[in-house]
């Protein structure tokens, strides 16, 4: 499946925890050499630790992907480590509940700086490596709340992901100058460690609410990211897919009574 991968140097920002991890591991096991971007050293460890004893190939590099800085340290890491930067999954997100009314204009920019500022940098920092070897990947994570959805408390959160697609449009025409793509997939609600302490009863409304009547799983936004980041999809840039079991089809929850 997707052989082009292997042997590919792949940043996954982010890539400690959750949707991240997720897609760090989808592609160590397509034979990738995984380089995660993180906060945490504990977590960062663990990820690489569970890559490893799968037999996949994998690193850590801690920084921040909000700071010019911490991202250039990033791509020289990886350079270091592996010797080029082949795919950069541009995942890192944060999504405090905070409602307007409540929100601070520092908790603004802090969603923004995380999720939609991280997004451009990583980008940049990774052109100079792509129009070397005449060739990148890039795939974002973005969500449909914001570009299809809303939920209240995540005005912020939305904004940087819609924002992340608006990006998307015209990083993808620059970006072809160096034969380089850039795509996003758009998860739905997916089962990550944040929704572990919402209580069984929780989790089985979101599902009942969801045409396949199940959430996610982190490995189905890291195969969907995995076809992006390959050969097979050399002639798709700027597109976004949505991974959410038919979450935003129902006209209403009256709809799925229907099925």
């Amino acid at each position: 499946m997707l052989t082009s991968i292997a042997g590919k140097s792949t940043i996954v920002t982010g890539g400690s925890k959750g949707i991240g991890k997720g897609i760090a591991k989808v592609f160590a096991a397509q034979g990738a050499r995984i380089m995660i971007a993180a906060r945490g050293e504990e977590a960062a460890k663990a990820a690489v630790a569970e890559i490893e004893s799968a037999g996949g190939t994998a690193a850590y590099h801690l920084c921040d992907v909000a700071d010019w800085d911490g991202v250039q340290g990033l791509i020289k890491a990886t350079k270091d480590t592996y010797g080029s930067v082949d795919i950069l999954c541009a995942n890192a997100g944060i999504f405090p509940q905070i409602k307007m009314v409540d929100m601070s204009p520092e908790d603004w920019d802090g969603v923004m700086s995380t999720n939609l500022k991280s997004t451009f940098l990583c980008v940049k920092a990774c052109i100079p490596e792509f129009e070397a070897q005449g060739k990148g990947r890039v795939v974002v994570t973005s969500s449909i709340t914001g570009p299809v959805t809303g939920f209240p408390g995540w005005s912020h959160y939305g904004a940087s992901k819609a924002g992340q697609l608006g990006f998307l449009k015209t990083a993808a025409m620059e970006l072809s100058k160096y034969n380089t793509t850039i795509n996003a997939v758009m998860p739905g609600n997916i089962y990550t460690e944040g929704l572990q302490d919402l209580g069984e009863d929780y989790l089985a409304t979101m599902a009942n609410s969801i045409p396949l009547k199940r959430l996610g799983a982190v490995e189905d936004i890291g195969n969907a990211a995995l076809f992006f980041a390959s050969d097979e999809a050399a002639y798709i840039t700027g597109q976004q897919i949505v991974v959410d079991g038919g979450q935003i089809l129902p006209e209403s929850l009256e709809a799925l009574e229907e099925i």
